[in-house]
């Protein structure tokens, strides 16, 4: 048994999402201190933060206005994801619900230079199709405009310097985007969307900004024959795309850009980790920027940057496999004077600060294990990167080994901390993050290489990543289980059915079963960007039926813990239950938790600490 309870783990802190008020002297930033996160903010670094809202449901982000001292944040109701906006009067405390339609979804796109009004984009009319509003800041409701009718997943970058017009995104799919700028200004019945990116095939056109004249957009893209991102410069009078940094083998994320000054924070995901590039763009040449030096900042991984009124400090959240998420604040004058980027990782540099004190529940930071970067080599070859993390005092070929495959399938398992994690390997549990093939951040011909009918083959690299795992010196053998949420509990449960000679236990949250009645009963809003990915029900059924753990159970041999929220909107609670209906008849033993205040995963801390004591209990009894 471990030094500490679940419910001790689960009590370390992370505070995110920061957001510098119109002053600049007072931050508020994202803290689950109550168990869920809620708004907090702060006047001075690593002061007394005082709380700002008090609810049971989780808050999703805050924004400052631009001039007033009120921010606008966004929270649904028991993780149905039909996120409504508020608006929080910081002076008075006062709250007050801005959208007031609880059926539908509401998506943050901006305030206003003037802080007079702000956008978003809802599927208030059609559930399928993203429309965008523009509201007062006093408005409520109905009050809203609607100022264009939508027909497809759209969402909004950000009004242009003279808040004349909004830049407007459209996805397909996660690897295939368009950009668009909307004029206000033209009459209603008149106005159109100017499409800014035409073209052919699969193109990501994503973290757009308006570059401080209005005359381009500076964007991250893979146009041409590029296979990662890179950060180009669109010029909106010749349509010309122009590189601006390379990411050499690797994505640039996204570009932060305060579109006053042209002050940027930039960042490239090299095997998981951030590497930031902070600078300044040439006035008369907006291709052209000085580069500062790298802040100096602990964990490896960073995002979330907000800049202060005068872009003289951005602020940002920082984690890392040893260190809880916290926000520090990176003085830009400082930087730039500092003449080169300091090889230490001390939590404050000279131009580095840190502000959040997320405390870890009493549990000494140095008792957290860090993992290795490790690769391997799969049925055909291909390379499969993960993070491999062993347990202190770890006894050679006894230890048991818990495989924690990630959702998406579009997305990463990346060096950051985690409760869980840590809990587990306290317990004297390894723990093994794989990054198949269809994961992101290592490229797009990667991130295709388990779409539609090669969607087993990310399978086959979960066999060939166990069989490393058997011969590694740390690991016994007979005792490794699979866990994984969303995407990654259909990745357990095809595991289960494909291999099942090899695990000790198999662990499904919030999983797909069966891909045919998942994408039957998904919110309408997400169904074309899913069968982008996965084959479509029209074309591709007979397919989707073969794969579907569901129609193969009878091949599953080790016991089985399937979790899932009764509100899940985007994975129905359905595909829970009919995968533990069909285990159980088979005579494997399985066991069952739903939350009937929960929806594509768990955020309150009362449910997390029950879902994880139970992992917990099961894995000791089966593994």
């Amino acid at each position: 048994m471990g030094s500490y309870d679940i419910e001790r783990y689960l009590n370390v802190r992370s505070a995110y999402g920061a957001s510098f008020g119109p002053d600049g002297e007072r931050l508020s930033f994202l803290m689950d201190t109550t168990g869920t996160a809620q708004v907090w903010t702060l006047e001075t670094p690593r002061g007394w933060p005082e709380q700002r809202t008090f609810y049971d449901e989780r808050v999703t982000f805050a924004s400052w206005s631009p001039e007033r001292p009120e921010l606008i944040f966004g929270m649904d109701e028991g993780g149905n994801e039909r996120a409504q906006l508020f608006r929080l009067d910081a002076e008075t405390g006062e709250i007050q619900n801005l959208t007031a339609m609880p059926d539908a979804k509401h998506r943050w796109g901006g305030w206003s230079h003037d802080g007079d009004r702000f956008a978003f984009t809802s599927n208030r009319r059609d559930e399928s199709v993203f429309d965008i509003y523009v509201q007062g800041r006093d408005e409520t409701g109905e009050d809203a405009t609607l100022v264009y009718e939508g027909d497809g997943w759209l969402s909004l970058a950000g009004w242009s310097p003279d808040d004349s017009r909004l830049l407007v995104s459209q996805a397909y799919s996660n690897f295939d985007q368009d950009l668009y700028v909307l004029d206000l200004e033209d009459d209603a019945d008149e106005r159109e969307l100017e499409h800014l990116t035409p073209h052919d095939g699969d193109v990501r056109y994503q973290s757009a900004s308006w570059a401080p004249d209005g005359e381009g957009i500076y964007l991250v893209t893979d146009k041409g024959d590029a296979d990662t991102l890179y950060l180009a410069y669109l010029d909106l009078e010749t349509r010309d795309l122009e590189t601006v940094i390379d990411g050499e083998g690797w994505n640039v994320d996204g570009i932060a850009l305060d579109d006053e000054t042209g002050r940027f924070v930039c960042s490239r995901n090299v095997e998981g980790y951030t590497k930031l590039t902070v600078g300044e763009f040439d006035i008369d040449n907006p291709t052209d920027y000085e580069a500062f030096p790298e802040p100096d900042l602990p964990g490896g991984i960073s995002g979330g940057v907000s800049f202060d009124p005068d872009a003289e400090r951005f602020a940002l959240s920082t984690t890392g496999d040893t260190v809880n998420t916290n926000v520090f604040v990176v003085d830009i004058e400082e930087l730039r004077s500092s003449g080169s980027a300091t090889e230490s990782h001390d939590l404050e540099t000279s131009a580095t600060e840190r502000w959040t004190d997320a405390p870890t529940a009493g549990i000494p930071r140095e008792t957290f294990d860090e993992s290795d970067l490790v690769h391997v080599e799969s049925f055909d070859g291909l390379e499969v990167p993960g993070f491999l993390t062993l347990p202190d005092d770890h006894e050679e070929g006894q230890t048991p080994v818990i495989v924690d495959i990630h959702g998406g399938p579009e997305s990463q398992r990346r060096p950051s901390f985690s409760s869980v994690k840590q809990y587990f390997l306290d317990r004297g549990y390894a723990y093994f993050e794989p990054n198949v093939r269809g994961s992101s951040g290592y490229g797009a011909d990667y991130a295709a290489l388990d779409d539609v009918e090669k969607r087993m083959d990310s399978v086959a690299d979960i066999e060939a990543c166990v069989e490393w795992l058997q011969d590694h010196p740390a690991i016994d053998p007979d005792r490794i289980a699979a866990k994984g949420g969303s995407y990654g509990g259909f990745m357990v449960l095809a595991a289960l059915t494909e291999y099942p000679d090899l695990w000790a236990a198999g662990i499904d949250v919030v999983g797909i079963a069966n891909f045919v009645t998942f994408l039957e009963n998904t919110g309408d809003w997400r169904r074309a960007l899913r069968e982008a990915e996965y084959g479509s029900l029209a074309e591709d059924r007979d397919f989707l039926e073969e794969i579907s753990p569901i129609n193969n159970v009878e091949q599953i041999e080790a016991p089985l813990f399937v979790l899932h929220g009764e509100n899940d909107p985007r994975v129905p609670v359905g595909e829970a239950e009919q995968i533990v209906e069909e285990v159980r008849d088979h005579g494997v033993p399985v066991r069952k938790l739903i939350f009937d205040d929960e929806g594509h995963g768990f955020s309150k801390l009362a449910n997390r600490i029950e879902a994880y004591s139970e992992i917990a209990d099961f894995l000791d009894e089966h593994v």
